[in-house]
């Protein structure tokens, strides 16, 4: 299981102090799955250990697997489409080194979103439509012995002649407990990992000791930018047990002595006796963690939920605003709440202790620059104590990726374009959507400058100020002092 390096390039300099590092937590989840068919299985993850491709390869090679699977998955449940290239450099290297001799497959969002593309143009000999497991354990089996690879589900390949062949989709797991038992940790150097910078303000020094734990898969919404469900192929959540999530966190807290924990899930904060059922084995143990998890504005209405939270260590919770204008928000079926909801749903969650982590999207279908700057200036308002700004991006699987297609807006992935990094929030290549009255560039601009004003904003340090103390407001100020390097201000100041 191999999750090849991209952070460098997906990230910039921010990689190095200010990006998380994060556990694989598809690539441990499958492991499991695997080793319970009765497969030796080996981790490799080169992000962690700062590999280049081409060491990443040696290490492959050195191991001489029946099978390399390379898994793509980014930080974020929709950012796949953007570690395509490391992948693809990893792979193009193995080969170099073994003359094609260690057959891959390639898993994720994106290959699942665009399998006949992917087989086509990237190296990878295999690639899986679906979420993985199953595909990957009867892929095995069938390379070591012999077997048709026509009896693989979710599995695309070539025949001999090169006719390009795919297979029905493999099942969902329904039982999670029994069949996707929890992750392999055990693989994986725990040591190597980092909480994200705002995750730890309260406690810089203690970023290393984190993890990323899954507890639901897929999404019941249909927010037309998101591509989370595209492995999955419909809209549902599946749930592991409370006592299944309470068994993984006992093994982290008391074997690996973990304190940070990201809830991976693409939306935790949903079904109330499923958190709360968590949160209360959580409190029962007396754990002192430092959860993050992702919510919604209309499911954080339950004040007991909350309090429970707040009590087992859910000090974080990633809120999905997007827009400060109702009139885009409806536009990609986000929600059917007003401005002043948002408002009242953020006050009632930090009453409870809570710090908010807001995400908010630049660039939507029907932005303008007068829209763009209502939601920066909801921003400023609403002051959390973090704010993601990001980019509209119409990732492959979306269903704006389609619209965009039809529509003949330029994307990343189109003849001279930048490729799939160009899906990337924070690559020096990035390539947001085009709006009706703006351009991609001023789209990026525009969330460029945005970042810059909200942090420096003299509200939001004395905030912070009063809540982590100095080391915090330090720590945003040398954050700031780096500008993310652009291709398209690199252009026009050529010109």
């Amino acid at each position: 299981m191999v999750t090849p390096p991209s952070r460098a390039q997906v990230y910039q300099a921010l990689s190095n102090e200010f990006a998380a590092i994060e556990p694989p937590v598809a690539s441990g989840l499958i492991a499991t799955y695997v080793r319970r068919a009765g497969f030796d299985v080996a981790m490799l993850d080169a992000e962690a250990e700062g590999l280049t491709h081409e060491q990443t390869a040696d290490r492959i090679a050195g191991l001489a697997p029946r099978l390399a699977v390379f898994m793509i998955c980014g930080q974020q449940p929709s950012a796949s489409t953007q570690c395509m290239p490391g992948g693809r450099k990893a792979c193009e290297a193995l080969d170099e080194l073994t003359r094609g001799a260690i057959p891959t497959l390639v898993v994720g969002t994106h290959p699942s979103a665009l399998p006949e593309r992917t087989l086509r143009e990237e190296p990878y000999a295999y690639v899986c439509r679906g979420e993985g497991p199953v595909t990957v354990a009867r892929l095995a089996a069938a390379l070591k012995n012999g077997g048709d690879l026509r009896a693989v589900p979710g599995l695309w390949y070539r025949d001999a002649d090169g006719t390009i062949r795919h297979n029905a989709p493999a099942r969902l797991l329904d039982d999670l407990d029994e069949e996707l038992a929890g992750q392999a940790w055990d693989l994986l150097d725990m040591s190597l990992y980092r909480s994200h910078n705002w995750h730890s303000f309260d406690n810089p020094a203690d970023r290393m000791r984190y993890a990323s734990l899954q507890t639901s898969l897929g999404c019941p919404f249909k927010c037309s930018f998101c591509c989370i469900n595209a492995p999955f192929g419909t809209n549902t959540l599946r749930c592991w047990s409370p006592d299944n999530v309470i068994a993984q966190i006992d093994v982290l807290v008391e074997r690996y002595g973990i304190r940070n924990i990201k809830i991976h899930d693409e939306m935790f904060v949903l079904n109330p006796k499923h958190v709360m059922g968590i949160a209360d084995r959580i409190i029962e143990r007396g754990y002192d963690l430092n959860f993050w998890a992702y919510a919604r504005i209309d499911t954080l209405q339950n004040e007991a939920m909350l309090t429970r939270l707040k009590r087992a260590g859910f000090n974080w919770l990633a809120i999905g605003i997007e827009s400060g204008s109702r009139f885009v928000r409806d536009g990609v079926t986000k929600g059917r709440f007003d401005n002043d909801s948002i408002s009242t749903v953020i006050d009632r969650v930090r009453d409870h202790g809570i710090n908010v982590a807001a995400n908010y999207i630049f660039g939507l279908q029907d932005d303008t620059l007068a829209t763009m700057r209502e939601t920066l200036d909801m921003a400023l308002a609403l002051n959390t104590t973090w704010a993601n700004f990001y980019s509209a991006m119409a990732y492959p699987g979306s269903q704006l990726y389609q619209v965009a297609k039809d529509r003949g807006w330029r994307l990343p992935d189109d003849p001279g374009g930048p490729g799939w990094i160009g899906y990337s929030q924070h690559a020096y290549d990035c390539l947001p959507l085009p709006t009706e009255a703006l351009a991609a560039t001023e789209v990026l601009a525009f969330r460029d400058a945005a970042f810059d004003e909200y942090f420096s904003n003299s509200s939001y340090l004395s905030g912070m100020r009063r809540k982590f103390g100095q080391p915090a407001v330090d720590h945003i100020h040398r954050m700031l002092k780096y500008k993310l390097p652009r291709r398209h201000r690199d252009t026009a100041a050529a010109a």
